[in-house]
């Protein structure tokens, strides 16, 4: 008897704790106290660095998102690729994508423009700051103007790899 009258006691009183739990959550989640916070530490002005690992995902979404990054500034490493059709001051700041496991791969790279470039043969090593602009070859199409160059020593690891099936967007990053 008394044992059945404890636990009806114990049954009572942890139905009044979910109870006292469960309205706390509700209260805390709707009067805004359990907000979840962006990290907006990075400002625009600031220079994102694209690395081995970001290139290709960088790359396409600025590409693909253009408006979002017109005006934000980068910085990143690659060789000197030109082609025919280039102007004295273009070039792409290039980089070898595995596309395959036989290692074929294609050249990815920005479109750059910086009148120190002639100074620079192609395959050259170079590490660029700039300022992302659209411009227009054969079609719309980002064009970093930059403001600083410097050559650097070829790197380790000269590929890249193609963009993540889980690819984001990464406008935001900026």
């Amino acid at each position: 008897m008394i044992g059945r009258k404890i636990l009806k006691f114990l049954f009572i009183f942890i139905l009044i704790l979910i109870s006292i739990l469960f309205c706390i959550s509700i209260y805390t989640i709707f009067s805004g106290s359990l907000k979840f916070k962006v990290n907006d530490e990075i400002k625009s002005s600031d220079v994102t660095n694209i690395s081995a690992d970001n290139y290709t995902n960088l790359l396409k979404s600025v590409h693909e998102n253009l408006d979002d990054y017109v005006g934000k500034k980068i910085s990143f490493t690659g060789y000197v690729y030109r082609v025919i059709d280039f102007s004295e001051d273009e070039f792409v700041l290039a980089r070898d994508m595995l596309i395959n496991s036989n290692s074929q791969s294609l050249i990815v790279g920005f479109l750059c423009k910086n009148k120190e470039i002639k100074n620079f043969e192609n395959n050259t090593w170079i590490e660029i700051s700039g300022t992302i602009e659209k411009g227009y070859y054969h079609s719309e199409i980002p064009i970093i103007n930059v403001y600083d160059i410097k050559r650097v020593e070829k790197p380790d690891n000269t590929f890249v790899y193609p963009p993540d099936d889980t690819y984001i967007p990464t406008s935001v990053i900026f």
